[in-house]
């Protein structure tokens, strides 16, 4: 028989029939859809408990639940940040996304016929939600959710900001004030503070406050490396091998500069300086909202002293969900206490390791086989106070 005379298949190679998608109603997508597109929507709104942004990661009790019940089933979970209840129900009821996952009143839910579901409070009368259409979504959530998970969900939340959530061995912060010897790596500080527009010494600060000097540290979030780079700003800068100490600074380097120049109409260099140290720690996005908050409030938005207020406030509601606020919560005690910390190490590091001593230090270190030595651990561990 020829080709020609061969009768099309009306099944896709995935065994639906084919138009059956066309059928079916704009938006409308089942938990089977969702599984095999490997991605869910979720509709959700930026504060403590609930969802925010940090180090580039998602956080919050309940966007973790929802990663962990969708990890359960092989999907990811794709994220849109909404202003107030009413924005997530009317997007939800257009086939915009598969879930509510905010602790949603649950009468609201019910009045606006959509089926309360999965994270539920019975204290404050709350739940999850979806469309009238996704029962099978709806039965999914209530079979795997236990109240005990969002307790697990707050415990391991609160475990990722100990000390013992980051993999680093703590080595001190000087390694010899006498001639002026910061760490072992003060070379490739120097060698790259150009890229950074800066003085080697605050790149040594930060560094030391990433990763205490620790080449191989690692962060839960999955930083890495001497300068805590995140994968995807490292593959963003070039750099292959993450926990080589001079790829990882020269990376490090580059993505502050890259940050500078965010920050240009910040025309003095030390306060823009500030900008950069806490856009390193909690994104440039957090940065422009204290900023536009600090202006709308009258304060000058290219001061230091005046945005740093206001990234404080970003952790309250008051602030967080003001119409120009684009970024929603963030953990602003956090970043403000990174940026006086770094200035204060470097204060410290300028304070001793002066450019005279500079010509028998660093810059002619010995080495071994072309290699730095390596970095010896603190002897008094004590005697440190690692922030």
């Amino acid at each position: 028989m020829a080709c020609t005379d061969r009768k099309p298949s009306d099944k896709t190679p995935w065994g639906t029939v084919v138009g059956e998608q066309q059928q079916q109603s704009e938006g409308q997508f089942t938990w089977n859809d969702i599984i095999t597109n490997g991605e869910m929507i979720v509709l959700t709104m930026s504060q403590p408990d609930v969802y925010y942004e940090y180090h580039n990661r998602g956080l919050g009790a309940q966007y973790m639940l929802c990663e962990w019940f969708c990890r359960n089933w092989g999907v990811s979970v794709r994220v849109e940040v909404c202003k107030d209840t009413m924005e997530m129900v009317d997007r939800l009821k257009k086939g915009e996304a598969d879930a509510i996952i905010y602790p949603l009143p649950r009468e609201l839910a019910m009045n606006d016929s959509l089926l309360p579901c999965g994270a539920f409070s019975d204290e404050n009368n709350t739940a999850w939600a979806v469309r009238d259409d996704s029962k099978e979504l709806a039965d999914s959530f209530d079979h795997w959710y236990r109240p005990e998970l969002l307790a697990k969900a707050k415990q391991f939340e609160d475990f990722l900001f100990s000390a013992q959530a980051v993999q680093r061995h703590v080595y001190a912060p000087v390694v010899s004030e006498a001639r002026g010897v910061i760490s072992n790596y003060d070379h490739l500080f120097q060698r790259y503070a150009s890229a950074a527009g800066t003085d080697w010494r605050l790149l040594a600060a930060l560094s030391y406050q990433e990763s205490c000097f620790d080449p191989q540290a690692r962060s839960w979030a999955g930083a890495c490396g001497l300068m805590q780079l995140m994968p995807s700003t490292a593959a963003h800068l070039g750099v292959s091998n993450i926990f080589n100490p001079e790829a990882n600074v020269a990376g490090g380097a580059r993505y502050i500069g890259e940050l500078s120049s965010l920050f240009m109409d910040v025309s003095d260099p030390s306060e823009r300086m500030n900008f950069v140290l806490a856009s390193y720690n909690g994104g440039h996005g957090h940065v422009r909202d204290a900023m536009a908050l600090t202006k709308k409030h009258g304060g000058n938005p290219h001061r230091w002293n005046d945005v740093s207020q206001f990234i404080l406030r970003l952790s309250d509601p008051q602030f967080y969900r003001d119409p120009v606020v684009r970024y929603g919560y963030m953990r602003g005690n956090e970043t403000y206490n990174y940026v006086l910390l770094v200035r204060q190490r470097y204060m410290k590091y300028t304070g001793f390791a002066s450019p005279a001593a500079l010509s028998s230090g660093p810059a002619t270190m010995p080495t071994r086989g072309g290699v730095s030595p390596t970095p010896q651990r603190a002897t008094k561990p004590h005697r440190f106070r690692i922030d």
